[in-house]
């Protein structure tokens, strides 16, 4: 089943570029990048040719003469003559880039040669990729790409663009949602929070129409994760990358969610742990949500690194990482106490990484204020609660009134909400948050 995916239009975008730069698609194993890439060479190019270089080892000889683009070419038929090359009328894409440094060396010598487009990929979890950026600044263009997102989900669901647009405009607007938008949107939103947006899991689930082989599916590509932490960690201890791993779960199921390193092992410190986060966000195997030190602008200049949460990169491998019973339970709409807020905050930190934001939350030191994300327009920063159930919204509330928070003006409220304005905060069901960047981009306008 061919998923279609949002990183199809940008790449038409870029062929269409006359200054296109050749491109690294980045992000986590399994979510797409591959069949993304080999789908847009061979419906857009004349020729495309697709190298391997960890399944098709003998390609990473084609490099030994030096980087002439000619002799690049002439290496590569000479392994595989049935091999076409047309220039300005070819894509060459380099798989498992990871595999072979030099690859991402020739980028330079493509770009000044000027004859054919290249795209490299590849499970780039920490291993090497420094030395891919040294040897290609100036010379390449990163896309980040992600699993599914709930857009994307709903495409696979056979939603047409015209309904989500739809959609749209009940939140421009200021519109509730009909009685049957939301029963309808609140169960594709469940069985995505269930599923997640793994390209192979989603693909099966909608084929099959049924959640059987799910959970097992997501249960391997985290065993697959934690292959890859042993075989690419690199110089930093593999073990902490693990336990850290490991722990994931356990925070989200406490009630403040906060990760503190000093109870993952005995006897572990910040300071001996120096990296490790870090290395599991490069993989896109986690979303780090910092604390902010002072609610107010700019977030980046403002907040705490050792006081974080860790949130899984895709919602699915959260319910992945639980059981059977958790995995029902969510199925049937059935509260399981404080991890049904926890699987809420990790789809919404997933659904704000995936539109791009930098995910902050905010905590003061008497814990008399708390807000579980901030985001920010051009002018505002936007304070946003998720509520598992519909409760008071004391926190909101004095963020935006009181004037020790002169850089909030206005909030945000998540939860199983219609769509609404009170005069002081927003308010949205889930499901929307994958609109939310827009809707405030355009709020502005």
């Amino acid at each position: 089943m061919f998923l279609k995916r949002k990183i199809a239009s940008w790449l038409v975008d870029w062929k269409r570029d006359p200054e296109r730069l050749p491109l690294i698609v980045k992000g986590a194993r399994q979510i797409g990048k591959t069949e993304s890439i080999r789908h847009f060479g061979k419906t857009q190019y004349k020729n495309y040719i697709e190298i391997n270089f960890i399944l098709q080892k003998q390609y990473q000889s084609i490099f030994d003469d030096g980087f002439d683009v000619d002799q690049i070419i002439k290496n590569i038929t000479f392994i595989n003559p049935s091999i076409r090359v047309t220039p300005h009328e070819t894509l060459i894409f380099f798989d498992e880039i990871q595999a072979c440094i030099n690859g991402a060396t020739s980028l330079k010598a493509f770009k000044l040669d000027g004859r054919y487009d290249v795209i490299c990929s590849g499970s780039l979890m920490g291993i090497n990729y420094q030395e891919i950026e040294s040897n290609s600044v100036g010379y390449k263009q990163d896309y980040v790409m992600y699993s599914l997102d709930f857009e994307e989900f709903l495409w696979a669901k056979g939603y047409q663009e015209c309904q989500i647009e739809d959609i749209y405009q009940h939140m421009q607007e200021i519109q509730p949602l009909s009685a049957s938008q939301m029963q309808a949107l609140r169960a594709v939103f469940g069985e995505y929070m269930v599923v997640g947006g793994m390209p192979a899991i989603v693909s099966r689930f909608i084929r099959q129409n049924d959640y059987s082989g799910i959970l097992q599916m997501q249960q391997q590509i985290l065993i697959d994760y934690e292959e890859d932490i042993t075989k690419y960690a690199g110089g930093l201890d593999k073990t902490k990358i693990l336990n850290v791993y490991r722990a994931i779960p356990v925070f989200l199921g406490k009630s403040n969610k906060k990760f503190q390193i000093s109870k993952v092992a005995h006897g572990a410190r910040n300071r001996s742990y120096v990296g490790v986060v870090e290395w599991l966000e490069n993989a896109g195997i986690v979303n780090i949500c910092y604390n902010l030190e002072m609610p107010e602008l700019p977030l980046k200049g403002n907040y705490n690194p050792t006081d974080y949460k860790l949130y899984f990169g895709d919602p699915g491998l959260l319910i992945g990482s639980l059981d059977e019973e958790a995995q029902q339970d969510l199925r049937n709409n059935r509260n399981f106490n404080i991890y049904k807020g926890a699987i809420y905050e990790n789809v919404v930190s997933d659904m704000l990484k995936k539109q791009g934001y930098p995910l902050f939350f905010y905590k003061n030191t008497k814990a008399t204020v708390e807000m579980d994300f901030m985001v920010r327009d051009m002018y505002s920063l936007i304070p946003i609660e998720v509520k598992a159930k519909n409760g008071s919204t004391i926190s909101l509330h004095k963020m935006i009134t009181k004037d020790s928070y002169a850089d909030i003006h206005y909030g945000i409220k998540l939860g199983n909400l219609n769509i609404g304005f009170n005069g002081e905060f927003y308010t949205f069901p889930y499901f929307l948050t994958f609109l939310l960047k827009r809707f405030l981009s355009e709020r502005m306008m």
